[in-house]
């Protein structure tokens, strides 16, 4: 396959895939008109990533199976979720699911519960209140773009404000996000030790910053459906038939129990059966 850099002895994801009982167990999820969009979606994201190729197929299957439960489309050009390959301490390699900031508001949109959502930099000079214990913050920003993007990023803040009118807001200094990624990130610590730059977080901070006070705000404040707590709880995880493995990062704060949302799906579909 085009850029597909394969494990010796490992069949490629489009064969593995091709398989007739593979492909009736995703037939059964994702339905006989769409198994063909949901496996070109996979083999995509493969040869985008080509270090996915890695991967057990099994795990890559299984983080495209839970994009395709929470109706976020596998396609990395869509950017609502990543397949990211993780080496597991044994030496081998498992996809990982990865919700990106876009990923996250469109499942939050969907509860029907938010009027606003919205997470951006703060840059040097714009910030005229800040009173964490009254939950106030007040910014000027800097009107001009071109000037804008001159001054330093020196922190982030997102909020959001729901149908009934409340409304909350997260401001974290680069400092205090930086910190958070050394707490819960194994892999961008090893970056920091070994001046290495494996990580999301050394390659696009901005971009992990801005989905970190999303995903702390929403977990803490916010009105979290079953898919978005199923989302979050799976974020940077490994996912196993009842129960997701985080490989890289240990739960955040304000994270939902890994357990409750799987056991509560587990029970539904036995009530079905």
């Amino acid at each position: 396959m085009k850029n597909e850099i394969q494990q010796p002895g490992k069949v490629s994801i489009a064969r593995f895939l091709s398989n007739q009982s593979i492909k009736e167990n995703v037939e059964d999820v994702v339905g006989k008109n769409n198994i063909q969009s949901f496996v070109s979606s996979i083999v995509s994201a493969v040869q985008t990533t080509p270090d996915l190729a890695k991967c057990t197929n099994q795990s890559i299957l299984s983080v495209g199976l839970l994009m395709q439960s929470l109706n976020l489309p596998p396609s990395p050009q869509l950017g609502y979720a990543h397949f990211v390959p993780y080496k597991m301490k044994d030496g081998t390699y498992k996809a990982t699911f990865q919700l990106s900031e876009k990923g996250m508001i469109q499942l939050a949109m969907r509860t029907g519960q938010y009027k606003k959502i919205n997470v951006c930099d703060v840059r040097e000079g714009e910030i005229k209140k800040y009173n964490p214990i009254f939950d106030q913050f007040e910014a000027d920003p800097i009107q001009d773009p071109v000037e804008r993007e001159k001054a330093k990023i020196i922190g982030y803040y997102g909020f959001f404000e729901t149908v009934n009118g409340f409304s909350k807001g997260l401001y974290m200094t680069v400092d205090q996000i930086r910190k958070h990624a050394e707490t819960y990130s194994a892999l961008y610590r090893s970056d920091l030790q070994y001046n290495s730059n494996k990580s999301q977080w050394s390659t696009n901070f901005g971009v992990m910053a801005e989905k970190t006070i999303l995903k702390r705000l929403l977990s803490k404040y916010g009105i979290m459906s079953v898919e978005l707590q199923k989302a979050v709880v799976s974020d940077q995880a490994a996912i196993n038939e009842d129960s997701v493995e985080y490989v890289d990062n240990e739960p955040e704060p304000h994270q939902p129990e890994v357990i409750d949302v799987y056991a509560e799906e587990k029970e539904g579909q036995k009530d079905e059966n």
